[in-house]
């Protein structure tokens, strides 16, 4: 007796095939029952005793499940009985295995009602036998039973000519219509499911349920046909009875039959239909039902699978309906689903084509908007799950794990769809493209020929378009507001726990056709913080490989050695000398634009580690967007700074000053600019819109938004506004603007009102300030245009490189701190120098973070990323504290009251500038 193959064959109710070529179909086979099978002609001894086996381990099963009926059973080992505990269909197949080889016992005189089946059985090698079952009624129950039990069946030789094949539907007629039919190969409908869950509920069995489930999640081809809507069957109608209606007929002769079903008819799936049987399906306690259904679900994605992958019988529609219903079953509360049934999901769904990963997106967009929270929320458990659950190593990194992967690859379809659910703006406008020519570089090529630094030669190759991107044409600049915050797609624990030097080395590979899975791939899923690690990496590499050309250029004798890129200039002509000798690199050779920044101030010493860049760039970015300056205005309503469209400066100045913004990103320096949000997305590409006008002018946004949304006839009386606009200039001469030709005659109606908003957003965002920002954005892509930028951040992320985090949490930089040279963080010096800290304003936090780091801004995360180091300078003293700014470190004197840290500390922070910071 084969102890395992039968455990498998009860616990997951495998389907049974038939041979009855007269078997009708309503000749159901309970999938969640084995059938006996009785073969008169094989004679073997062994096999009679298999047979004999098999027979008493079903008749202890079926006991231990459903029990005989008998509400006064006092047979432990009996469902009916009060003394029996629950038990799920894995337990009770365990259970009968280990009863039936010890044969101790008792079981009843009758065994639960079983649907009969026909089934080609082979149980002897040179014949097959078909093993019929008939029904026959047990005496000794008394009346009353018939009402509260199912009859009971068993099985008998008999000639299958003799017999009449039973059905679950002629076998629930027969019992005065209790119970429901649930017919093998029936699709799943919500009535139907509100009857078993009902009865479920009534009667708290839950087998109905379970088969019924089961039926239909272990079987692809039953699950598509679940929850079909009425529309969808009108068109099946159309075409194959090809009706005269002409609407119906341009319906069913259009090219592409996926986008027919889901703009004309809505997909055969009657989503909504499923999302309703499923919430009554969510009133059933989950320990009836969730076991079976995992197991079910796990079945289903493996057939789906291998339907993907190798027979490939299955329309893509089907299979996108499987995927579809198997996600909006409600939460199982159980670990096996999050461990077990959604990585096989997560994993058949990686063998969807593009154009069905398309359609699945398209459908959760359109149709499933209330369950995308969901599934993201699921797939972000099991990720979390698995990351904090699992000890990675070098040799076991969480790139490896095909749970993380697989479920990271479903998010991305997930993203996607939550972006098509929301607001997405048609049309785009694009920025012209930034041409930057190629220098010719014998040397360097040569460089990377023979002494190829890792990853060199794939930098300079650019990241494909995403597949599913292009498929559903859309892109993550064009989603206005998502359906969920893209946030909320941030994991965290995930992005902690990732090595980036070798994603970014898995990332760098897969860009020339590699195999490793990067999750710079799929950045929506990675915190801004960690992929500005990767873009770090992504930079230095750029730098060394500069500095090794520089070198290969000084031994031949070509040039002299200029491994960094460096500048000299003076405090009080910082702006000229910088913009100067930068104007003078991008001429004579761009590419030194991406080597290391080393600045040097003229008659002062120090070596520039980082803190006299950052000193450089604070000092430059305050004079240069100073609106006294002229290349920049400021506005009112959002102190944001904005071009001036009427700028004596030159077009070279504004490329210049993109250098420098593409410079800072370049070497991991945070500026103090304050631009709004549409001039980061002028660079990466997209043009500014009536959107764009919110956080650049809300004043004159709420304006037009109430011209659009006014509906009166009389909008021209009310508005007496025509296509003419006037605005100030810096000096502030009032400057008219003609939007269309001869504007001033055209008043603004109810029919052009939309045309005359774009054209006055267009004009502000665009056309007054083109030739600016073409030289700034020119400038910007000097520094940046082999970079992985746009690849990895939303504008969004992009302003967050720029200026830092808006996140001013010293709790989280006191938690960061490191200390040095004796302190600790219970040194009372230390304690009092925080609760200093604590009490500052605003301003004096500000203050201190730049004295201490050379920047009053946030990293990129919030403070808890800033290593801030606080070192022991000595006992108590009059002297004031001092910083390093280079390396984040406050040499701190331990003063002998907290009075006096306060004093010491307020008068280092407000007087400190140039190098009294050293």
């Amino acid at each position: 007796m084969n102890s395992k193959s039968e455990t498998d064959e009860a616990s997951r109710g495998s389907e049974a095939t038939s041979s009855n070529s007269n078997s009708t179909p309503n000749n159901a086979e309970d999938l969640s029952q084995p059938v006996l099978c009785v073969n008169p002609v094989s004679g073997s001894p062994q096999d009679i005793m298999k047979r004999a086996a098999k027979q008493l381990i079903e008749r202890y099963f079926y006991q231990l499940l459903d029990g005989c009926g008998n509400p006064n059973c006092g047979n432990q080992y009996c469902a009916s009985s009060q003394q029996a505990r629950h038990l799920t269909p894995n337990e009770a197949a365990a259970e009968a295995i280990k009863l039936a080889e010890h044969k101790d016992a008792q079981l009843c005189d009758s065994y639960p009602n079983k649907v009969p089946r026909t089934e080609t059985s082979n149980c002897d090698s040179n014949a097959s036998t078909t093993c019929n079952s008939i029904k026959k009624e047990k005496n000794g129950g008394n009346k009353d039973r018939s009402e509260t039990s199912t009859s009971v069946i068993i099985q008998e030789e008999r000639p299958a000519e003799q017999l009449e094949p039973e059905t679950s539907q002629n076998v629930s007629q027969k019992d005065n219509n209790k119970d429901i039919s649930h017919n093998n190969g029936v699709p799943l409908t919500e009535d139907r499911m509100r009857q078993l869950c009902d009865e479920c509920l009534q009667t708290k069995i839950p087998q109905p349920l379970i088969r019924a489930l089961g039926e239909a999640f272990t079987q692809p081809t039953i699950l598509a046909r679940s929850f079909q809507s009425k529309v969808r069957d009108r068109k099946i109608d159309c075409e194959q009875e090809k009706k005269k209606d002409k609407e119906l007929k341009a319906m069913c002769s259009k090219s592409d039959p996926d986008k027919d079903i889901d703009s004309v008819t809505g997909p055969g799936l009657d989503v909504e239909s499923c999302h309703r049987a499923f919430q009554y399906l969510a009133k059933v306690p989950p320990e009836y039902y969730s076991s079976a259904l995992v197991t079910a679900l796990t079945t289903l994605a493996e057939h789906l699978k291998i339907d993907l992958r190798i027979n490939k019988k299955m329309s893509m529609e089907d299979v996108v309906n499987c995927f579809v219903i198997a996600f909006e079953v409600p939460d199982l509360g159980c670990s096996d689903y999050l461990e077990i049934a959604l990585p096989s999901l997560c994993s058949a769904a990686e063998h969807l084509p593009i154009k069905a990963q398309a359609r699945l997106a398209r459908m959760w967009a359109q149709y499933c908007k209330e369950s995308l929270r969901h599934i993201l929320e699921t797939l972000q458990q099991l990720i979390t799950l698995r990351v904090i659950s699992t000890n990675y190593t070098r040799h076991f990194q969480v790139q490896d794990d095909d749970s993380v992967t697989m479920a990271t690859k479903l998010m991305k379809i997930v993203y996607y769809a939550n972006m098509l659910a929301g607001v997405v703006e048609q049309n785009m406008q694009l920025e012209e493209p930034v041409v930057i020519a190629n220098q010719s570089d014998p040397l360097g090529d040569a460089l990377y020929d023979f002494l190829p630094l890792s990853s060199m030669k794939s930098s300079k190759t650019s990241q494909p378009d995403d597949p599913l991107a292009v498929e559903l044409d859309l892109n993550v600049l064009d989603a206005r507001k998502p359906y969920l915050p893209f946030e909320e797609f941030y994991n965290e624990p995930l992005s902690d726990n990732i090595e980036m030097d070798i994603d970014f080395a898995s990332y760098k590979t897969e860009i020339s056709n590699g195999k490793k899975f990067a999750f710079l791939k799929y950045p929506f899923i990675l915190t801004a913080a960690t992929k500005s690690l990767g873009l770090y990496y992504e930079n230095r590499i750029r730098m060394y490989s500069e500095r090794r050309v520089s070198l290969l250029h000084a031994v031949v004798g070509a040039a002299p050695p200029m491994p960094f890129l460096r500048l000299k200039v003076r405090r009080t002509h910082i702006i000229d000398d910088a913009l100067v000798e930068l104007e003078m690199i991008a001429m004579e050779r761009s590419l030194d634009l991406k080597k290391q920044l080393v600045v040097e101030f003229e008659g002062e010493q120090g070596v520039d580690e980082g803190g006299v860049s950052k000193e450089f760039f604070q000092l430059i970015v305050e004079e240069i967007f100073n609106p006294d300056y002229g290349m920049f205005t400021q506005q009112p309503d959002t102190e944001t700074v904005w071009f001036n469209p009427t700028s004596f400066e030159t077009d070279a100045q504004f490329t210049l000053i993109g250098i420098v913004l593409g410079l800072a990103i370049y070497n991991n320096i945070i500026l103090a600019v304050n631009f709004p949000m549409v001039v980061y997305r002028k660079l990466m590409g997209r043009k500014g819109t009536f959107e764009d006008l919110a956080d650049w002018n809300p004043t004159l946004y709420n304006g037009l938004k109430d011209m659009l949304e006014y509906t009166g006839g009389d909008l021209e009386e009310v508005y007496y506004q025509t296509f003419r606009i006037c605005y100030q200039d810096v000096f502030g001469n009032t400057i008219f603007q003609d939007l269309r030709e001869n504007g001033d005659g055209i008043f603004v109606t109810q029919e052009n009102k939309k045309e005359f908003v774009d054209l006055y957003a267009d004009f502000l965002l665009n056309k007054s300030v083109e030739t600016q920002f073409k030289a700034f954005r020119r400038g910007f892509v000097m520094v940046t245009d082999e970079s992985p930028l746009g690849a990895l951040f939303r504008p969004e992320e992009v302003e967050t490189l720029v200026c830092g985090s808006k996140n001013f949490d010293f709790n989280e930089l006191e938690k960061s701190t490191e200390y040095d040279g004796g302190y600790t963080a219970e040194s009372r010096a230390v304690r009092d120098f925080w609760c200093v800290v604590h009490e500052l304003d605003a301003a004096a936090k500000r203050r201190l973070l730049r004295f201490a780091t050379g920047s009053d801004r946030a990293p990129v995360g919030g403070l808890g990323h800033l290593r801030l180091v606080v070192a022991r300078n000595g006992p108590d003293t009059e002297r004031l504290p001092t910083a390093h700014t280079c390396f984040n470190v406050l040499l701190l004197p331990e003063y002998a009251t907290r009075d006096k840290m306060r004093d010491r500390l307020l008068k280092a922070i407000s007087y400190a500038e140039g190098f009294g910071m050293l």
